[in-house]
């Protein structure tokens, strides 16, 4: 995953990237999944990450992608379009779907993620140390059958049809990268790093995301051409990017 080609973040206000440096509580694990799921959904909206009238994905693609449960995304959706964030719409065209003049700055919950800048900065050093080793290490150990996954990963990326469906395959790509190294304390360690980061997540823009996938691409061909340096050089810049941008409402 990454943000935009140039690396840069969905436009949103002055003031609300200065909100993002106020931080007012210590920590995300106080909040309940029902908070965690109204504060990401509500930052993405404030951020401009997600755009008025745009349709939000089934509630099964975002209680995956946000791990929690498919009744805790309903409430907290009902709990968005009560406070103006979300509207819900009938017919063929229907759904949950950002507000047309969504309110912003409404839920609390989201101020827990804005005092993580620290926490979210030794995250993402963490995986771009491992992920630069990673992809070192599975151009010397990457099979066949790996290396084929890989590739349909890519692919499936390509057709997704939301941020959340395309999370997920995020995800499984860069855990098979991962074991593509034939390393399971690497596998299991770089795991843990990409859990917690995820627990940061924001809802992104689909397009910035599907560009993104051509990273994604060139790496697994750099893999399966052996090229140490050049797929490390990709995992870089890949890992930076994203963080830049789709972590943007988090950093500093």
């Amino acid at each position: 995953m990454a943000g935009t080609p140039n690396g840069s973040a969905p436009a949103g206000t002055p003031e609300t990237a200065l909100a993002l440096n106020s931080p007012k509580l210590n920590g995300i694990r106080r909040l309940t999944a029902l908070d965690t799921v109204r504060a990401r959904i509500a930052m993405a909206v404030d951020l401009g990450l997600l755009s008025p009238g745009e349709r939000l994905p089934q509630t099964d693609a975002i209680a995956q992608a946000l791990d929690v449960g498919e009744i805790t995304v309903r409430r907290a959706l009902s709990s968005l379009c009560s406070d103006g964030v979300l509207e819900r719409k009938r017919g063929r065209n229907g759904g949950t779907l950002v507000a047309e003049q969504p309110t912003r700055g409404v839920v609390d919950a989201a101020e827990a993620y804005r005092g993580q800048t620290a926490e979210v900065h030794r995250l993402i050093d963490e995986r771009v140390v491992m992920e630069c080793g990673i992809a070192h290490l599975a151009t010397r150990s990457a099979t066949a059958s790996v290396l084929d996954e890989l590739q349909r990963l890519v692919a499936a990326m390509d057709r997704t049809e939301s941020w959340a469906e395309f999370h997920s395959c995020d995800e499984r790509f860069h855990l098979t990268l991962a074991r593509a190294t034939g390393l399971d304390a690497t596998v299991e360690s770089y795991g843990t790093v990409l859990r917690k980061l995820y627990e940061y997540y924001l809802p992104y823009p689909l397009a910035a995301l599907r560009e993104s996938n051509n990273e994604h691409r060139a790496l697994v061909e750099a893999v399966r051409a052996g090229d140490a340096a050049q797929a490390a050089d990709i995992a870089y810049r890949h890992v930076e990017t994203l963080h830049r941008t789709m972590f943007v409402g988090l950093m500093s």
